[in-house]
């Protein structure tokens, strides 16, 4: 049945078919294996149930509310900000190519929205520092994945509705491996720019000049506290925090002049077609999970794995592998439908805590989107770059290790996840 399903699925996406019914297909397929007469009763129910869960009303909310930043300027003044900050330095639009979307990553949680954000404005950028095309777009798509690990994130929210995890200690345990990500992006564009001796650009900053672009970026930096701050501490739900989020974020682009409603507008109808196209694979991709489920699959995978469950770091290093692999050829969400119901188990006998599970399924996921051959960040890179995709694909994989050496070192050392979740309860 899993190979059958398999081959129709790849057969569908080598065709270019629309994923959901790529899906959907695949899952009639798994039925007509288990019992056909349940396709009319059980496909419909499942569909719908796989997106009928309240925390799920969270992810629109916080796609608008990134997509007002954009509208609004607010996007502008933080990466005046970073700029600022870091633009000194040699090598300093690429710098403040990874700071902006460490900044970006607190409202919008989308890998893909910051990678179109601020790749036409920093790659260009980038070359007239020095940096070739292909770096300064592979920059972009990398440090894009901190976007899915700082909270708010889609794929957090979708993992807690799946596994019933806490998500404000998902979102606080994304904190520091977020800022790792950064950090490791930021040391390999310092070497880039040591290694092609590219010249510093701007003088050091006045306290003044810091001080004015911070309070200018003020309003937009207080937005994660909001989001996180809320859910931590209990007085909000994360969908009513996305929905306060997007009404700070509207009010706060009324009041700074930059946001009309031509571009509120503009911010809704990208923010539904992009709900749109998620929520249709998530409800196609909960049918068959609930398929695999039915089928025992989950049970089968854990009596594989079953010898090696004394080691939790083997287990995640298993999972991952598996994880990457899967993510290079599916679609992100999907994967992380299909592969969070069975991994759960696993990793409850290996006595693996489900948050830092979170947040490794997580990552994996999220590099999956620089990944040949549906990356889609690099697909967006290279759109904004005007570079061949193919090109670009050649070049990215210095940034897709970088990501993986630290996922690695989250997976050897939990406390990096966990330890801001333990320290507020």
């Amino acid at each position: 049945m899993i190979l059958s399903m398999l081959v129709v699925f790849l057969i569908h996406v080598l065709l270019g078919l629309p994923l959901f019914i790529a899906l959907i297909t695949t899952a009639i397929v798994g039925f007509l294996f288990v019992d056909p007469s349940m396709i009319p009763r059980m496909m419909p129910q499942q569909f719908f149930s796989g997106i009928n869960v309240f925390s799920l009303m969270a992810i629109p909310l916080f796609i608008f509310a990134g997509n007002l930043m954009n509208v609004s300027g607010l996007t502008e003044r933080l990466m005046g900000l970073a700029r600022l900050m870091v633009g000194h330095l040699r090598g300093g639009m690429g710098h403040v190519n990874v700071v902006s979307s460490v900044f970006f990553a607190g409202i919008n949680g989308s890998a893909v929205a910051d990678t179109s954000a601020l790749g036409s404005l920093l790659v260009p950028a980038m070359e007239k520092e020095g940096y070739s095309r292909a770096f300064s777009a592979g920059l972009t798509a990398g440090s894009s994945l901190i976007g899915p690990i700082i909270p708010p994130s889609i794929f957090m929210i979708l993992y807690a509705s799946l596994t019933n995890t806490s998500v404000g200690d998902l979102f606080l345990a994304g904190v520091i491996p977020g800022l790792l990500l950064g950090a490791a992006f930021m040391g390999m564009n310092a070497w880039y720019a040591w290694r092609h001796r590219l010249p510093k650009s701007g003088k050091l900053p006045s306290f003044g000049q810091l001080g004015v672009a911070f309070l200018a970026a003020l309003p937009a930096l207080v937005a994660p506290f909001i989001i996180v701050a809320g859910i931590v501490f209990g007085f909000v739900t994360p969908t009513e925090s996305g929905a306060l989020t997007a009404l700070y974020v509207a009010l706060c682009g009324v009041f700074l002049g930059g946001l009309r409603l031509k571009e509120c507008w503009k911010a809704i109808v990208d923010t539904a077609r992009l709900t749109s196209a998620i929520f249709l694979i998530m409800a196609a991709s909960a049918t068959i999970s609930w398929l695999l489920s039915y089928a025992q699959v989950p049970a089968q995978f854990v009596s594989l794995l079953s010898p090696y469950v004394d080691n939790g770091v083997v287990i995640l290093l298993m999972l991952s592998v598996i994880t990457f692999f899967t993510g290079m050829f599916m679609e992100e969400v999907s994967a992380l439908m299909l592969l969070t119901p069975v991994f759960a188990p696993v990793a409850m006998m290996a006595g693996i805590d489900p948050v830092h599970l979170g947040v490794i399924i997580t990552l994996n996921i999220t590099i999956a989107l620089i990944t040949p051959p549906l990356g889609a960040c690099v697909f967006v890179a290279a759109a904004v770059s005007r570079l061949e995709i193919v090109s670009l694909f050649k070049t990215i994989w210095p940034f897709v290790l970088t990501a993986i050496a630290v996922l690695i070192l989250l997976i050897l050392f939990p406390p990096l996840t966990l330890w801001l979740p333990t320290l507020f309860g």
